[in-house]
């Protein structure tokens, strides 16, 4: 007596497991993505990104110190510098004091504020997604496709680490712009911010990351691609024009 083979519609195939979508982000972007839809979990790609966070704060205290990163913070700012040169000597040890604790408590905790700045970045985009162009996308996948689009940003942190533990970069850097794969990285930001900024803005790994964001929400929200990467790509510049004007109005 022969058994009747089950229709193809019931065979559930076996979704990615967590490593294979790490590497698919990469080589596979839209498997990655489309298993999103299937399961939104996101805690590994975050638990990586938290864990080379703590690496490079490491790295930079060794390397560099806090002390010297606020000095080049300082820097990028003219008024900032003539601010803190007006104060008497011992409340300028003082701040500097202060902002060299602050700048390091809150380095070594970026992985909080890094999934604060998720969730809201994913609620932007879910809210625009939903309500702009109606896509078939809820908030926890929004939040997943937003965490494994960040992945090439740890590439850039890992990077970050090999030049500092060769003694590269150890007199300029900075958290923001820590290797030079941007054009503001060669630039002085205390002659124009707004340039400053803009240039740093066009980031080989931030337009990775946005490339990666505009395929996920294509492929989990059901949308042409074309219009995921006007989302993604007009909410970015949106974004990088008013904290770069605010930034130059400030300086």
């Amino acid at each position: 007596m022969s058994s009747t083979p089950a229709p193809a519609s019931a065979i559930q195939t076996e979704g990615l497991s967590q490593a294979a979508r790490l590497i698919d982000t990469f080589v596979a972007p839209s498997k990655t993505f489309t298993d999103i839809r299937r399961s939104a979990s996101w805690w590994l790609p975050f638990l990586l990104m938290a864990i080379i966070s703590v690496g490079l704060t490491a790295t930079v205290d060794k390397q560099v110190g806090f002390r010297k990163v606020v000095e080049n913070q300082l820097q990028l700012s003219p008024k900032q510098v003539d601010r803190m040169e007006k104060l008497p000597p011992d409340q300028r040890a003082r701040a500097m004091e202060q902002q060299t604790t602050f700048w390091k408590y809150f380095s070594y905790g970026f992985w909080v504020f890094l999934l604060v700045w998720n969730l809201i970045i994913a609620t932007v985009l879910f809210a625009t997604f939903k309500l702009a162009v109606n896509a078939d996308v809820g908030f926890k996948h929004s939040f997943a496709i937003i965490t494994y689009a960040n992945l090439p940003l740890a590439i850039k942190s890992c990077l970050a680490i090999l030049f500092l533990s060769m003694g590269i970069n150890t007199d300029t850097f900075l958290f923001q712009n820590p290797i030079g794969s941007n054009p503001g990285y060669y630039l002085n930001a205390a002659d124009s911010h707004l340039l400053y900024g803009i240039a740093t803005a066009v980031d080989a790994f931030m337009i990775w990351t946005l490339i990666l964001s505009a395929i996920g929400f294509a492929c989990v929200g059901r949308v042409k691609k074309g219009t995921a990467m006007a989302v993604v790509f007009g909410w970015y510049a949106l974004f990088t024009l008013i904290t770069s004007g605010l930034s130059a109005l400030n300086s």
